[in-house]
């Protein structure tokens, strides 16, 4: 039995309404209301994680640059809490091979479709990008492109590396690359091109990574990873998210398996929600919560190990050549 809004003793939006569909008649006009199953509540971000507007002279030429020049950077398609201070610096880290990936990860802010043909001149426009901003040490990432049968891109990489040397002879770079399906034959490209650093995130632990990586496999990332440090990769690296709903033995439990896997550098950060079509923060880990990680990095002799809320894979690339 329908009722009018306007004669009930309750006020409508303090009513209690059932999980279900419902239809209310309403002055003889028909409105459908569909009732979410629950109501979600976003947790405020404590002041540790409060980030400052990118600001100044050399943020704001550089960001020019990168549009002029239609680059894309995981600095701005991956809402990157550190892009003020990382390109107030002069420094940046380039996404090549487009911005669209083939893969849906609930957690990142990357467009997923599918993606344009590779422009082969991009690998110029990031090499001659980075001689105009003097980049001393670049860090490269690309959208994962599933969709490439022959190479899944890995040629590109390759391309692009030797681009950038030839225009800046001297710098050195880090590789953050997707797993290409743990295919040895693509990895290779990139471990024989010798980049100073090459990296692949594991991103979250192994119960969480079927939810959220979706087409990517825990113990896959960590064979890539293995596989490289084999094959004689100078230095690997790989990064971690907290805030997914993990718990701090599984945490540990990640850590142990990348000493294992012989990784070099680490790095752990707080989640942060891209949009409301991602995943939700499940908690915001304490800055002691942080130090503990670090603690344990160091004591089981890891090159570098950062580990605070701000945190990111490229988050001060350079020193993790040393």
């Amino acid at each position: 039995m329908s009722q009018n809004l306007n004669t009930l003793d309750t006020p409508f939006y303090k009513m209690d309404i059932p999980e279900t569909e419902t239809v209310i008649k309403e002055k003889s006009e028909w409105f459908k209301i569909d009732l979410p199953k629950k109501i979600v509540e976003h947790k405020k971000k404590p002041k540790w994680l409060r980030v400052k507007l990118p600001i100044g002279p050399k943020y704001t030429k550089l960001r020019k640059l990168v549009e002029d020049n239609n680059l894309h950077t995981i600095c701005t398609s991956g809402s990157c809490p550190n892009m003020g201070e990382c390109w107030g610096e002069g420094t940046a880290t380039f996404m090549i091979l487009g911005n669209i990936c083939t893969r849906s990860c609930k957690f990142c802010g990357v467009k997923t479709g599918k993606p344009l043909e590779v422009d082969w001149k991009e690998a110029e426009k990031v090499a001659n990008s980075i001689k105009i901003m003097q980049i001393k040490h670049a860090v490269l990432t690309s959208v994962d492109r599933d969709d490439l049968k022959d190479d899944m891109g890995s040629k590109f990489w390759v391309e692009t590396i030797n681009k950038i040397r030839e225009y800046n002879p001297g710098i050195t770079l880090e590789a953050l690359i997707p797993d290409f399906q743990g295919i040895h034959e693509h990895i290779d490209r990139l471990v024989n091109v010798k980049p100073e650093v090459i990296s692949h995130n594991i991103e979250t632990t192994r119960r969480l990574t079927r939810e959220v990586r979706v087409q990517a496999k825990y113990d896959r990332s960590m064979d890539v990873l293995r596989y490289m440090k084999e094959t004689g990769q100078r230095r690997t690296k790989s990064g971690i998210m907290l805030g997914l709903g993990e718990t701090k033995e599984e945490v540990i439990e990640t850590i142990y398996d990348l000493k294992e896997a012989k990784v070099d550098v680490v790095t752990i950060g707080q989640y942060l929600q891209p949009s409301k079509k991602h995943l939700q923060v499940q908690r915001f880990v304490t800055p002691e919560e942080f130090l503990e990680y670090k603690d344990l990095g160091e004591k089981l002799g890891f090159k570098h190990f950062e580990s605070s809320a701000l945190v990111r894979s490229s988050y001060r690339a350079r020193k993790h050549i040393q």
